[in-house]
């Protein structure tokens, strides 16, 4: 096939980093390529380079796009000739309407006024064609993150776009929406558009590409057509992080003890809709030394509950019982929280777990000022010393502690976020999605630390969407559903069959006791 796209012994550094290392990357007409790597592989920076983010003379190397060499000044310039990236965290209006969005930046015009009706026309031939019903009146807000995902791609067929870049475009979404967004990928190579397909889910990549490209520490090690090789998942493992996964998880022998943190008949309601009860009632209980599972669908309500445990930080009308280390504690304010022994890693920790303007060491110590600043002024020597020894301990690779956390890869910032955490000496630590968007490599040292949590005797609770990773690293798992848990397995007992047999049981008695 004819190669609409080679990159050419590409190079680029940093202020002592050097992030690529000649790498040659040929995307050819028509196929889905996928790029994999461990976060701070090089993915994203060969990207901005062949995007124009990055513009000619601050990198070594060639683009050769449709035969031509080509030597971007910026990012319109690609976009210019079809080349369309769409980052992982979505660059849509919430407040406008997806036509709004689509075309704000090239809107048709007649007589230098937007042409409103040829607008939502164009907006609806786009929208069929990436499969999306909705009206183009309808507000970006008012959609779900798997179809923004869609509306983001019908923004990049309006371009024109001939090769379409996608960094972790399922990161976010659940099971149905991804499978909608890989199948229409994969109608768009029949179309005859490129795709480079940036992702951890190895799944995907495994039933959508056509050929792979592993990066690892800046240079290409690995190259595998999967038109005429079978795709083997430890092979793209063994190439990312330059060592055998076979034990995907480290290996536990957990001493558990006496029950650290109770909830008894928790109650939470909606904080717009009042009247709707979204955790039901429920009874928790995680012991000293024990990793406790939640498994849910999305929607079940694993999030709310845990952020309303910490500090009443979602939903209304919160009632219910808790108990750390047998005594009541009183959960009403996150600081009430801290206090108490509790800690909560977010889902989200671009949004809500860093100041991702602020350095390493800033972030550290943002949850226990009290320690760096002992009479209300921080003690610079103090802070640099706490943040230098949770860097060295929980190994996060950065410059220095100076360096700003939004520059660092996303193991890296999980890494972050639970010294943050760590600092503040919890008994019991919460972690929502603690590796989103983290690759095998960094996942594996994650999951050690939380193991060294455990044993230190912590109680620890794990928030997942992937049922191999509860299975892997927890004690015990409690399945969730509309609020309620509906289910409860020893770790070694547990199954990704039996959890979602717990889930349909659950879900049949709802809808008999909705026809009844």
């Amino acid at each position: 096939m004819t190669a609409i796209l080679e990159m050419r012994s590409v190079s680029k550094s940093f202020v002592g980093v050097q992030a690529l290392r000649d790498v040659s990357f040929t995307v050819e007409a028509g196929e889905i390529h996928a790029l994999v790597g461990e976060n701070g592989a090089g993915k994203s920076t060969l990207m901005k380079v062949l995007s124009g983010v990055y513009p000619y003379g601050r990198y070594e190397g060639q683009i050769i796009f449709e035969g031509e060499e080509r030597r971007f000044r910026d990012i319109n310039d690609s976009e210019a000739l079809g080349i369309i990236i769409i980052h992982q965290e979505l660059a849509l209006i919430p407040l406008m309407s997806i036509a709004e969005n689509i075309f704000l930046s090239h809107a048709p015009s007649r007589f230098g006024v937007i042409d409103r009706d040829e607008v939502y026309r164009r907006t609806q031939q786009l929208l069929a064609q990436v499969g999306l019903k909705e009206s183009p009146d309808t507000l970006i807000t008012d959609l779900g993150v798997g179809k923004q995902q869609l509306v983001e791609i019908a923004k990049a067929l309006s371009k024109r776009v001939k090769l379409l870049i996608l960094d972790e475009p399922t990161a976010s979404l659940n099971e149905a929406d991804s499978q909608a967004l890989l199948d229409r990928l994969v109608s768009f190579r029949e179309q005859g558009i490129s795709s480079i397909l940036i992702t951890h889910k190895l799944n995907e990549v495994a039933r959508v590409a056509d050929r792979i490209t592993v990066l690892r520490d800046g240079r290409s090690v690995d190259s595998i057509d999967c038109r005429a090789e079978p795709v083997l998942e430890d092979r793209i493992i063994k190439s990312m992080v330059n060592r055998d996964m076979a034990h995907r998880f480290p290996e536990r022998q957990p001493k558990i003890g006496e029950p650290v943190f109770t909830v008894e008949n928790w109650s939470v309601y909606h904080p717009q809709h009042t009247d709707r009860q979204v955790i039901k009632n429920v009874d928790f209980m995680v012991r000293r030394g024990e990793i406790v599972g939640i498994a849910g669908l999305m929607g079940a309500g694993r999030t709310e509950f845990a952020m309303s445990l910490f500090g009443r930080s979602w939903g209304v009308n919160i009632a219910g019982r808790a108990r750390l280390e047998g005594h009541d504690v009183h959960l009403t304010s996150v600081p009430a929280a801290i206090d108490a022994g509790l800690a909560y890693v977010t889902e989200d920790r671009k949004q809500l777990g860093l100041v991702l303007a602020d350095d390493v060491r800033k972030n550290i110590t943002l949850a226990s000022l009290a320690q760096v600043a002992p009479r209300g002024v921080i003690d610079d020597i103090a802070e640099l010393k706490a943040a230098s020894g949770y860097r060295g301990r929980m190994r996060i690779r950065c410059s220095d502690v100076y360096q700003e956390a939004g520059q660092l890869s996303g193991g890296n910032q999980q890494k972050v976020v639970l010294s943050k955490w760590l600092m503040t000496d919890p008994k019991v630590l919460i972690l929502d999605e603690p590796t989103r968007g983290i690759d095998v490599g960094a996942k594996y040292e994650i999951y050690c630390i939380i193991q060294e949590l455990a044993d230190a005797g912590r109680g620890v609770v794990v928030i997942s969407s992937e049922m191999p990773e509860l299975l892997g690293i927890c004690d015990r798992i409690c399945v969730m559903n509309d609020g309620a848990f509906v289910g409860e397995f020893a770790g070694s007992e547990a199954t990704q069959e039996k959890i979602m047999r717990a889930i349909m049981r659950n879900e049949a008695i709802k809808n008999q006791e909705t026809a009844a």
